[in-house]
């Protein structure tokens, strides 16, 4: 779309996360059949998007940002661009480089949360809390990272990018076995959720069908109103198949918009001691902020927490 607006002098920039070779292998040609001359005439870079929605700390300008060019006319341009509105640039050799770079980050949280949600299963299975160890653990000064459990893995980078890597590395002859395992521990904990879910209610008499559930939490994160890949949509569509009762609460999300997969005719419950008191079970899939979990402690009967809001032991309370 943009190859027809091409003109000698300008930048162009790809954004967008993908896999190694896709500036050189397929802009590169396109921007050429123009008859410009990429790193003389035009110039072509990768310079991939870094954003932490919901995360007051950093801003576009403040977040380093990672550059390459594809020639080194492209990276100098590229920084000159760049750092008119950016603090801290990091250039790199080539584009394939700054590729790379942004599938490690994306990689780097999807595998260590594939490795906490598995010890998310030993620990339950063991009567241990993985919160409080996760607490614990992050008490040393270095060598330690911590990653946080949860339903599954949502928005568009996280449980999508990795694998553009596993299809490009095919090409190589070579196989991606620990990215595709944390992907596979990720894709399941949606499951492992509403089989902890199913047993709450169990041992207090009632039947997956026909309970009331609420969903506290549509979004795929705290604090945002960005549902792409949320595992709350999921965990709604399992409970809807086994013909529970569902709605949702979520201050972000007033009203479930229209999706491309996926389709509820609903609007967010305002929590009250009343509205809490209706449901079977309450199911924390998204811990935002402005709940007041107090509040939902206090009059729930069945509490199913899939993100360590309590830290305490209680009798309504099921970590999951």
């Amino acid at each position: 779309m943009i190859v027809p607006n091409l003109r000698s002098g300008q930048v162009v920039s790809l954004e967008s996360t993908t896999w190694p070779g896709t500036t050189h292998e397929e802009l590169l040609p396109k921007v050429e059949s123009t008859g410009l001359k990429v790193g003389q005439d035009i110039f072509l870079v990768f310079s991939p998007e870094r954003e932490d929605p919901g995360n007051p700390d950093y801003s576009t300008h403040s977040i380093p940002k990672v550059v390459g060019g594809e020639t080194a006319d492209c990276l100098a341009i590229g920084l000159e661009l760049y750092g008119q509105v950016i603090d801290q640039l990091v250039p790199v050799t080539s584009t394939p480089v700054a590729e790379m770079t942004k599938l490690l980050e994306n990689i780097h949280r999807a595998v260590n949360i594939g490795l906490v949600n598995e010890m998310k299963i030993v620990c339950d299975r063991m009567g241990i809390d993985i919160h409080e160890v996760i607490r614990a653990a992050s008490t040393k000064p270095f060598g330690f990272t911590p990653y946080y459990p949860g339903p599954g893995l949502g928005g568009h980078c996280i449980p999508i990018d990795p694998f553009y890597l596993t299809w490009k590395a095919r090409e190589y002859g070579l196989s991606t076995r620990l990215i595709e395992l944390a992907g596979e521990v990720n894709a399941n904990m949606p499951q492992w959720v509403i089989g902890k879910v199913v047993d709450a209610l169990n041992e207090r008499g009632k039947a997956i069908k026909s309970a009331k559930i609420l969903v506290l939490g549509i979004a795929y994160k705290k604090n945002v109103d960005d549902m792409r890949e949320s595992p709350s949509i999921e965990l709604m569509e399992i409970l809807q198949k086994k013909r529970a009762e569902i709605s949702y609460s979520d201050p972000h999300v007033l009203k479930f918009p229209k999706m491309r997969e996926h389709s509820f005719d609903l609007q967010s419950i305002h929590l009250t001691e009343a509205t809490l008191a209706l449901y079977d079970c309450v199911l924390i899939a998204t811990n935002h902020a402005k709940f007041d979990y107090e509040l939902i402690k206090k009059h729930s009967r069945l509490i199913v927490d899939t993100r360590g809001v309590y830290h305490e032991n209680s009798e309504n309370i099921v970590k999951a």
